[in-house]
């Protein structure tokens, strides 16, 4: 969730501090803050909000090393106190920190009966306090390395000594990545590659209960017992481009346009690889997908593909609920996980369970060097770059478009599978071209006040409406609820009154007819109707115009809502790239 950033260099850190704060505004923040060291002093500044709203009256120390950190609030309310980086009393050693200390509250009453005063209700405060109690019997090294193995929970740490002429820095179960530019002899630490991608592409991923301390290079070790560990650079490919709006007015609006790219590249898999999972579906004894929000909704939808053109029975898991079906699982087990970051707390924790039953473990991910990929047996790539926007758009219809493959593989199709998804991509433009986009605009410009809005699907589309649902409450802070159509006869009709907005999904399928049932249903009672189908219908008071596009139809269908949602968040002043209380990567469970 929140955004940590570290530069050890030969110029003035805050520049590239600030700069990488700013590429990590999409996981979320409501505080953040800045430490800078010059010669033995460290220098802190935190503010409360963007860091777009900084003025010339807030003035950064200048440095060559330096952290900074955006903190979303979990211990203690959004103060200028409880913003990142922490110090000790006297200010010697600063801390910037992602994660949960579960044993906070018990080191925090032995550190006060030991004579230390905290600032803050953060968690963070405690590590900066437990470190400089070390500190009274072992170097810095050993008492940093000392305290973490005190602290139980979740932990990215940066931190900083006055003393010290680098930066030291430790990870278990939070993301944390080296940035290395040996040319210009600069390092770089993150939660995340943007942070630091327009400087260097070249990076070493840390793994759980490693240290790294950054000074004239990077030195690794284990945090367990101290011993040097030897770790490989890797070549990130993503473009500094893809992680820029512009001329964009918001990310969210880009990514959606992406898409007839993004689809390309998530479909242009080696088929050996796809084919290799298809077989171990086929001779797995029970397949379970897992993941959390957006990507929980690409497995539901993908439950549907298995059953009707593979012929065969996945299991899909909410990743948070997983630990409650571990006592179905035997080594014999396949699971696939889904997560666009791969840093998933929910998803991690499950791949942890199954692993200890000897599951093997298949990821879908979108960030090379993530967690999860680490953590798999195997992954497959969506190759969607790097998404910016809090809200999933185009990594949703990767996901899809890599389920579709895996689908058609498993039922000994995956060249016809290929030609559909191709189908797919290239008519992508007709629903993001500006005639439609200005049509969409104008219907979120009618419904933006609305409170309450409904949307249904049977089949393949029951899951898009999900998803669908889940993108309008996201951005624009309407409550919109979603429902299998059939369902809706069994309660939800009566929320139904004059002019309420349901959305409905109507391919040319077999469920077309169903569906259109359900919708007089619910237009004889008032609602206000909007169509997402191939061919306009009598029961819709709106028409969105898609492509037919028959098994692939949620992708297609799944963008003219995603377009809608977007201008609702735009429409009531709302930053859609930002929705209030979210993050890209929910690194917390």
């Amino acid at each position: 969730m929140c955004g940590i950033i570290g530069y050890k260099g030969n110029k003035n850190a805050a520049e590239f501090i600030l700069s990488g704060l700013s590429m990590l505004e999409y996981r979320g923040y409501d505080s953040w803050g800045v430490a800078i060291k010059k010669d033995n002093k460290i220098s802190t500044f935190k503010k409360i909000g963007k860091i777009s709203d900084r003025t010339k009256k807030d003035e950064i120390a200048t440095g060559t090393i330096g952290m900074g950190h955006t903190r979303w609030a979990t211990h203690g309310g959004i103060t200028h106190e409880n913003a990142h980086p922490h110090t000790n009393e006297n200010g010697n050693i600063a801390i910037v920190h992602n994660g949960i200390i579960e044993n906070y509250q018990k080191l925090k009453k032995s550190l006060k009966e030991k004579g230390h005063e905290f600032l803050s209700e953060t968690d963070t405060e405690v590590i900066a306090h437990l470190i400089e109690e070390y500190e009274k019997d072992f170097d810095f090294f050993e008492a940093f390395k000392k305290a973490l193995n005190d602290i139980e929970g979740s932990f990215a740490i940066v931190c900083m000594h006055k003393d010290k002429n680098e930066l030291i820095c430790a990870r278990r179960d939070s993301p944390m990545v080296v940035g290395v530019n040996h040319k210009s002899k600069e390092y770089f630490v993150a939660s995340d590659v943007p942070a630091f991608l327009e400087h260097t592409r070249d990076v070493i991923f840390m793994d759980d209960n490693e240290i790294v301390v950054i000074n004239d290079k990077p030195t690794f070790y284990n945090l367990l017992n101290g011993k040097k560990v030897e770790k490989k650079e890797q070549h990130i490919t993503w473009d500094i481009a893809q992680a820029k709006k512009g001329d964009f007015e918001h990310f969210m609006l880009k990514e959606i346009k992406e898409q007839k790219e993004t689809l390309k590249n998530a479909i242009s898999q080696k088929d050996e690889i796809i084919e290799n999972i298809a077989n171990k579906i086929n001779s797995g004894f029970g397949v379970f997908f897992v993941a959390s929000g957006t990507s929980l909704n690409a497995a539901k939808s993908a439950a549907y593909m298995f059953s009707k053109h593979a012929k065969k029975h996945v299991n899909v898991v909410d990743a948070s609920e997983f630990e409650y079906y571990k006592d179905f699982l035997t080594p014999k087990t396949l699971m696939i996980t889904i997560s666009q970051s791969g840093e998933t707390a929910d998803v991690l924790s499950a791949v942890k369970t199954a692993k200890k039953i000897g599951v093997e473990i298949i990821s879908i991910v979108n960030v090379m060097g993530s967690s999860l990929e680490r953590q798999s047996n195997a992954a497959l790539l969506m190759n969607a770059g790097p998404e910016i926007c809090v809200v999933a758009t185009k990594t949703y219809t990767s996901q899809l478009a890599i389920l579709h493959l895996i689908v058609y593989a498993v039922s000994g199709r995956l060249k016809r599978g290929k030609e559909w998804l191709k189908y797919a991509a290239d008519h992508v433009d007709e629903l993001t071209n500006q005639s439609e986009i200005t049509k969409l605009e104008n219907l979120a410009l009618r419904l933006k006040d609305c409170h309450h809005m409904y949307i249904i699907g049977r089949g393949l589309s029951y899951p898009t409406a999900l998803e669908a649902a889940l993108k309008i409450k996201e951005v624009s802070y309407i409550h919109a609820e979603a429902f299998a159509g059939g369902s809706l006869k069994h309660g939800p009709l009566a929320l139904i009154e004059k002019g309420t907005p349901l959305i409905v999904f109507a391919p040319k399928d077999e469920t077309f007819n169903q569906t259109i049932t359900n919708t007089i249903e619910a237009k004889a009672r008032g609602a206000f109707i909007i169509g997402v189908s191939p061919e306009d219908n009598e029961a819709f008071d709106f028409h969105i115009n898609v492509p037919d596009l028959n098994g692939t139809s949620p992708i297609a269908n799944i963008i003219p809502i995603q377009v809608f949602a977007y201008y609702l968040a735009v429409l009531k002043g709302l930053d859609p790239d930002m929705p209030r209380n979210l993050a890209k990567s929910v690194t917390v469970k």
